[in-house]
This record gives C-alpha cells, sequence and structure tokens, in this order.
C-alpha cells in the first residue's frame, strides 16, 4: 500500500470513527453498561488513530491492530444484542408470530438490528490501513540488523 493510500485510509477511519462516535453519543447509546461498549472503544480509536497517523511506532501500530479486532469482535456482540432486543420486542407485541415473520420483523426492527456492522467496516478498515505499516517494517529491519551485528561478534 502506497503511503497516500495508507494515509486515506487512515484519514477515513478516523472520519468514520469520530462521526459513529458522535452518532451514538446524539442517539443517547447508553442506557446500559453494554451501550458504553461501542462509544469507549470508538473513542480510544480516535486517539490512537491520530497517534498513528501524527507519530507512527511499532507499539502504536500494534495497538491500533488489537483496538481494530475489539472493533469487530464488540459488533459481533452488538449484533446478538440488537436482534435479541428486536426479537423480545416482537414476541411481547404478538407472542404467536411464526419464524419467517419473526426474522423479517426483528431485523426491520425498533432497534436497528444490523447497525453494529459499521464497527466491523471500521475494524477492518483500520487492519487494512495498518497492513505492512512501515513502523512494522522498520521494526522487522531493526530486529535483522541487530541479529546480523550478533553473529559478527561472535566470529
Amino acid at each position: 500500500m502506497t503511503d497516500v493510500w495508507r494515509r486515506l485510509a487512515f484519514y477515513l477511519l478516523l472520519f468514520g470513527t469520530l462521526g459513529t462516535g458522535v452518532e451514538l453519543i446524539f442517539l443517547e447509546h447508553f442506557e446500559d453498561p453494554w451501550q458504553w461498549a461501542p462509544i469507549a472503544l470508538l473513542g480510544v480509536g480516535v486517539v490512537l488513530g491520530a497517534i498513528v497517523v501524527l507519530r507512527p511506532s511499532r507499539r502504536a501500530v500494534r495497538a491500533l491492530q488489537l483496538l481494530m479486532v475489539s472493533y469487530v469482535l464488540a459488533a459481533g456482540v452488538g449484533l446478538y444484542l440488537h436482534l435479541k432486543a428486536n426479537v423480545e420486542f416482537e414476541l411481547e407485541l404478538r407472542p404467536t408470530m411464526a419464524d419467517t415473520e419473526l426474522i423479517l420483523e426483528t431485523l426491520k426492527g425498533a432497534i436497528p438490528a444490523l447497525a453494529p456492522g459499521v464497527m466491523v467496516q471500521l475494524g477492518l478498515l483500520g487492519l487494512l490501513a495498518c497492513f505492512r505499516h512501515p513502523a512494522l517494517m522498520t521494526a522487522c529491519v531493526d530486529l535483522e540488523r541487530e541479529q546480523s551485528e550478533d553473529q559478527l561478534l561472535e566470529t
């Protein structure tokens, strides 16, 4: 990935992360502790993403990669919670609803069932931006150089 494309991917990641976090705050997505998780992850993502853009280091890139995996995992939990809440709501309204109808109504329910998917998109974009990041490569080159110097000293 060229430096220009990597930088654009990071800007897109920061824009999406900040926008999603602001949207969750406007939607008052903090009624219970589980709802705070994406807001907290997105907040850390903005800070860590900015650090990687402004002062990239091996440690910062690795931390961002770990955070992006957390985004994807959080999306799975969020998807489950959104679908569960919609199923419970639909069954309260009509307890005898058939399976196919229940699935359709759950997906179209009051809580946006697939909204947590944005965390998957952001997580994958972040992992793509970190893929073969120069800060990771320089660490490998430094390690190889150190190993070759050690071999020279041994002979």
